[in-house]
């Protein structure tokens, strides 16, 4: 097997095609974390990068045989790049991909800017749009404030409500974790919406700034997201997923999938800043400053140079990679000793258990706990993914 052959290659492509944004999220790993290259960058990505960009994804399903790929216009936030520039990047991208190629776009929003004008020409290019909102106004308006301190929370509603008029382009709904809010209110709210998915995220945090909690010795994040896995199954006339609870569960019937945060399989994601370097992981950012760069850029490197690239292969290696104790946990092939960033200490790099271990062996357990009552045992119930 060539070193090629060994690796699994890269399937989404997050273009930061704004690096701007009209609100200022407390939390925000681009803007308000340890590495602020971000404010240095290009504030919108320029035609030409995206070319090259499309270039090396080409290069790349080629190398590959990949019939499908994801490409996420993301920031910042990315329609401060302007509807007619889009346009021509979205043109651009699709252009430069084989035409064999199925070519699935996602923008990822705060959804303040969206108007019908957005959504048509989202018609127009096949983009499908998932919001950023945290949940019902209070609960939004603790973390995610305008730049004057204003709620951000009505503006994004609406840009909600247009895109509900349109539910073949509504991709869902990502929120970030706030012990402050109640679970079953924040999952209830988002519901409300219809979203097919509502995406939940952990805070960022490391062994040397770990995240808030009311008391250290509880695992209150895996309590506050087996609320929302309750709340979600009371209801039978939910029809949404919970990204989180549901990569738990086909993990633990056995799924190989390749989910950034949870599980062993190689993360298949890579990230294009606006000026065309790469990044591996873009949320690293959170954790110092540097750890995201390659060293790397479209215009002359290729994505399987990035693939190779030693701050990448870890993401290869699937237990090797994992500190002692995770290696050893029962639980491993489900939490996947957790999302990378939650890992780092100054100390010992990567190489420690997450910051959310106990909260995520409490959430697995509680899920299959819940799922044995219905005569399922873990890894029985489906064949792993090739």
């Amino acid at each position: 097997m060539t070193q090629l052959e060994g690796t699994t290659p890269f399937r989404t492509f997050i273009l930061k095609i704004a690096n701007r944004c009209n609100i200022d999220c407390d939390y925000c790993f681009v803007f308000n974390s340890k590495d602020q290259a971000a404010r240095h960058l290009p504030a919108r990505m320029d035609v030409d990068v995206a070319r090259a960009a499309a270039r090396r994804i080409g290069e790349h399903v080629a190398a590959h045989g990949l019939q499908t790929v994801h490409v996420v216009l993301h920031g910042g936030e990315p329609l401060l790049a302007g509807a007619r520039h889009l346009a021509d990047l979205l043109g651009t991208i699709r252009k430069g991909i084989p035409a064999g190629t199925e070519v699935r776009f996602e923008l990822q929003t705060n959804g303040t800017l969206l108007s019908n004008a957005w959504l048509d020409l989202f018609e127009r290019h096949a983009v499908v749009v998932g919001v950023s909102l945290d949940g019902p106004p209070a609960a939004n308006d603790r973390h995610r404030l305008t730049h004057a301190g204003r709620s951000s929370a009505a503006s994004a509603v609406r840009g909600i409500e247009l895109l509900r008029s349109r539910p073949h382009l509504f991709a869902g709904l990502l929120a970030v974790v706030d012990l402050a809010n109640n679970p079953v209110e924040v999952h209830d709210y988002l519901a409300s919406f219809e979203p097919p998915v509502i995406d939940f995220g952990l805070p960022h945090g490391t062994h040397d700034d770990p995240p808030h909690r009311d008391d250290p010795s509880v695992p209150e994040y895996g309590l506050w997201m087996s609320r929302v896995y309750d709340a979600w199954l009371v209801r039978p006339e939910y029809r949404h997923s919970v990204r989180m609870l549901e990569d738990i569960v086909a993990l633990s019937s056995g799924v190989r999938g390749s989910v950034e945060t949870l599980g062993l399989a190689p993360p298949t994601s890579v990230v294009i800043e606006s000026d065309g370097t790469v990044e591996g992981v873009d949320t690293l950012r959170s954790v110092e400053e540097g750890a995201s760069w390659l060293g790397l850029d479209v215009f002359d490197h290729s994505f399987d140079e990035a693939l190779h690239h030693p701050k990448l292969l870890h993401r290869q290696y699937g237990k090797a990679a994992l500190a002692e104790k995770c290696r050893s946990c029962p639980l491993v092939d489900v939490c996947g000793g957790g999302y990378l960033p939650h890992r780092f200490s100054a100390a010992r790099g990567y190489g420690n258990p997450s910051v959310y271990c106990a909260d995520l062996e409490y959430l697995i357990r509680h899920v299959q706990g819940s799922l044995r009552q219905h005569g399922w045992s873990p890894y029985a119930s489906a064949a792993p993914s090739p």
